[in-house]
């Protein structure tokens, strides 16, 4: 089976992460370069009317990148509408929005879309959820019901996006109820020097108790082959500081074979969170 390439990006609209300046163009050459199979993005604009320059975001990447998209609209104003989408080089069967706003002031949805990988249909949903930790544990239960009711136990299912869940107590939930793993909890050791070093400099700053994230949980997750690693997952906002740990990639089915954050240039530039690379192994 094919080794799937997933990108998980919250492209903050398509405006850089200082200065509000139009970065859609240099995204898409980013993203390009990737070579992407499969792309779970967050705030994107599905309509602008005052920029026509950033309207229809998932169309334009697609186009770009020569793939199917898939759009979830949440939050709607006078002229603009932002929300999830799925980008798939794969033919995408299906796909659903599902409303999970948990207050007036943040409209949230849960984008199921079902991509066929050869004869294999592949669960994913790209997730962007609140700010507030009650919102968020309430967001969850969704997600986990509508798994729970419409993906079977056997098919491969991938779950991406913005958690907004820096302490990292939402991961019990995934790895105990849904048997689901998050990718750098199992990528191999070694496999990405910087990466490695990078989070050996984190650990140590987390052992100092004056930094913030020192209350960080840390939650025993399953590797594939059967190992426990209290591995958390990295940094990636904001992407000109990495400070907080707010994206996530979680799987059922594969083999990781690679997983990292990508830090500096271009990234940086491109959006307030920095992007998540998985390269993941269909058995």
């Amino acid at each position: 089976m094919p080794v799937l390439r997933v990108v998980s990006y919250n492209i903050h609209k398509g405006r850089s992460a200082t200065g509000g300046r139009e970065s859609l163009a240099d995204l898409r050459l980013g993203l390009y370069g990737l070579r992407p199979d499969l792309l779970f993005l967050q705030e994107v604009q599905g309509r602008n009317q005052v920029r026509g320059s950033l309207d229809a975001q998932h169309e334009s990447l697609a186009a770009a990148l020569h793939m199917q998209a898939a759009y979830g609209c949440n939050a709607v104003r006078h002229a603009t509408d932002h929300g999830n989408a799925l980008l798939s080089r794969y033919p995408i069967l299906y796909y659903e929005n599902q409303d999970v706003s948990d207050h007036r002031l943040e409209q949230r949805g849960l984008l199921h879309g079902v991509v066929r990988v050869g004869d294999v249909p592949v669960h994913c949903l790209v997730v962007h959820l609140g700010l507030l930790a009650g919102g968020r544990s309430r967001q969850i239960q969704a997600l986990a019901d509508r798994i729970q009711r419409l993906v079977p136990a056997h098919e491969p299912l991938l779950i991406a996006g913005d958690f907004n869940d820096w302490t990292n107590r939402l991961a019990p939930l995934f790895v105990e109820q849904l048997g689901l793993v998050e990718v750098f909890a199992a990528a191999p050791q070694g496999s990405d020097e910087i990466y490695r070093l990078r989070r050996t400099v984190s650990r140590l700053r987390e052992r100092l108790a004056w930094l913030p994230g020192q209350g960080l949980r840390q939650v025993p997750e399953l590797s594939m082959n059967g190992n426990a690693r209290l591995t958390p997952p990295p940094r990636t906002f904001p992407s000109v500081f990495p400070w907080l740990r707010l994206d996530r990639i979680y799987q059922r089915g594969f083999a990781v074979r690679r997983a990292r954050v990508l830090h500096g240039s271009p990234w940086k530039k491109l959006s307030d969170h920095a992007p998540l690379v998985a390269d993941l192994e269909l058995p």
